[in-house]
């Protein structure tokens, strides 16, 4: 059933104001796909009905935050795209743990982690490639959505999860089963820090960071919160950081103090001397 304008006019600004993202005005049928289960499972008759409820009454219960996770896009499988992983493995990271070899600290931060395969890959790699044994490793994982978190902090993957870019020889090294899961090691989960994080809101304070993924991200807001975004980014990277986007993004034409780096077929973001 198609949304009312009224209504749909309204989710495209509460998802403006509440996390930034610009929802296109010819994807109605999205919002309809999305809130549809959520207004069965929340009893309300349509989504027309689910979104008139939160119209009128906003601050009422859970509902924003569960609009806004239905919302979420939050597509996510491990080592996704590969390229940008083997970038940092074989170039990037070598040289920041060269740099970082007196003090042995390691900050990493997985923005958008959604179900926490990205922050995690991460931790496989620094397990599976480099000898950090006697190293402070620190990965941050954040994510708008409440729900997705807590299913990434149990570590806990179906068959379709885990053939989604897991290399065959990490899952009897790192898996256990778990019923018809998989189960991360516990060592390993201990190496992710996850956090509830909205991007386009005022942002608390944050260690400086050896690497930074914001991938797949940034093409959901406009220009402007872009260029909010990538300026709070260069507050908290290490002067000889990396910072890695998704496929279709980049910082050109909206931070003018980035350099790109390029491997292979593949690049990544450092900010400029």
């Amino acid at each position: 059933m198609p949304i009312a304008r009224v209504e749909f006019d309204y989710l495209r600004g509460f998802l403006l104001e509440k996390s930034a993202i610009l929802l296109d005005e010819d994807k109605e049928y999205l919002a309809a796909i999305r809130l549809g289960p959520l207004a069965q499972n929340e009893g309300f008759a349509s989504v027309d009905d689910l979104l008139g409820n939160l119209r009128r009454r906003p601050g009422d219960s859970d509902l924003p935050c569960k609009v806004l996770d239905a919302m979420t896009n939050n597509e996510t499988w491990f080592f996704r795209d590969f390229g940008p992983f083997e970038a940092l493995r074989r170039q990037a990271l070598p040289e920041i743990l060269a740099a970082r070899s007196e003090v042995k600290t390691l900050r990493l931060w997985s923005c958008a982690c959604s179900t926490g395969q990205e922050p995690y890959s991460l931790a496989l790699l620094l397990r599976e490639h480099f000898s950090l044994a006697n190293w402070t490793v620190k990965i941050l994982a954040t994510d708008i959505s409440a729900r997705v978190l807590d299913r990434a902090r149990l570590g806990r993957f179906s068959q379709l999860e885990i053939n989604r870019g897991l290399p065959v020889a990490l899952l009897p090294r790192y898996f256990q089963r778990a019923n018809l899961d998989f189960e991360l090691a516990p060592d390993v989960r201990k190496m992710v820090e996850f956090r509830p994080f909205n991007l386009s809101q005022p942002w608390p304070d944050l260690p400086k960071m050896d690497v930074i993924f914001l991938r797949n991200v940034m093409i959901y807001f406009d220009v402007e919160i872009r260029r909010q975004i990538l300026s709070r980014i260069r507050s908290v990277l290490q002067p000889d950081g990396v910072l890695f986007l998704g496929c279709a993004e980049t910082t050109l034409n909206l931070d003018a103090n980035f350099e790109r780096v390029t491997f292979e077929k593949t690049a990544y973001y450092k900010v400029k001397p």
